[in-house]
């Protein structure tokens, strides 16, 4: 198949696009000027690589064009930072993904959209998440996910659009950013490997889902060929860890005691969030195969060796 990654140059992209190049797929990424084009050479050579502007219609019409499936990372904002300006991620958000469905829904393209299973359904009313839970983001770039999917939905019903929709945990592992603002895991690792103190918020009890990037990945692959009806999946790990247990599991790792404070508690941050794979396993036979240490392990061999 023609895919193209909207979004594609981070962390996810790299990863999405090795995994859709090692399937046999063909495979262009659009992104920003400013992100240096990779290369995957144990793939056998690179990924068409065309730099724009999600939210330019000029940019993205040539961007999409003879792909058949249109896989949407795009996302300028991040949770921590989303709540500051609304309307900006509104503008750059929604209504750049609007443009893309207006795009899309007359060429027999099919949609695969990441969304954020840690975002979209706010407080947890009970854990595992189900997909069926409701969905009452406490942060702006919850909402704009949220809005996202429905618009996704209606496209469907309007003009049968295909789509599918995965709501990612946290996902982790190599190739991901060791001073971003988002990412504990890689943070947390870069800072322990050179004795920097790790702010860890509130009081370390928040849980969250983090899921190693391979595992998380090959579900959005396996899409391409999916035609059920379920089009709402939750990827993650199916088990939460609080930021003490992370902090700890990074200590047994480097056979050493680490550095740590804890910061005030952030306000978008839900008190727990896990989530129920259930139906990603029933309908996409797609279980995660990565324990946490494991993952933990590839992470820290990656951040040693690219130091």
């Amino acid at each position: 198949m023609n895919c193209v990654i909207l979004g594609g140059g981070g962390f996810l992209g790299y990863h999405l696009c090795q995994a859709l190049l090692t399937a046999g797929h063909r495979v262009r990424v659009f992104d920003r000027p400013n992100l240096k084009r990779f290369s995957l050479p144990d793939n056998g050579g690179d990924a068409e690589w065309i730099e724009g502007d999600f939210v330019n219609q000029e940019d993205l019409e040539p961007a999409i064009s003879g792909c058949d499936i249109i896989y949407h990372l795009v996302s300028t904002t991040l949770p921590k930072s989303s709540n500051d300006n609304p309307v900006y991620d509104m503008e750059t958000n929604v209504i750049g993904t609007l443009r893309l469905l207006d795009l899309a829904k007359n060429h027999n393209k099919k949609i695969i959209f990441v969304s954020s299973g840690g975002t979209v359904y706010g407080i947890p009313e009970e854990v595992p998440i189900k997909e069926s839970h409701p969905t009452n983001p406490i942060c702006s770039y919850g909402i704009a996910k949220l809005a996202i999917e429905k618009y996704l939905q209606l496209y469907h019903h309007l003009y049968n659009l295909d789509y599918c929709i995965f709501r990612l945990a946290n996902p982790f592992g190599e190739r991901q950013k060791v001073t971003a603002a988002q990412g504990a895991i890689a943070v947390f690792l870069h800072k322990a490997l050179h004795d920097q103190t790790i702010e860890v918020w509130g009081d370390g009890t928040v849980v969250r889902d983090y899921v190693y990037v391979k595992d998380a990945i090959a579900p959005l692959v396996k899409a391409i060929t999916y035609s059920g009806d379920c089009r709402i999946f939750n990827i993650g790990s199916g088990e939460g860890k609080s930021l003490n247990e992370v902090v700890a599991a990074i200590g047994a790792l480097l056979g050493r005691p680490i550095r740590y404070t804890h910061v005030q508690a952030r306000a978008f941050d839900a008190p727990s969030n896990v989530l129920d794979i259930t139906l990603a396993a029933r309908f996409l036979d797609w279980a995660p195969k990565t324990s946490f240490h494991e993952g933990l392990s590839r992470t820290l061999r990656w951040i040693v060796d690219h130091e």
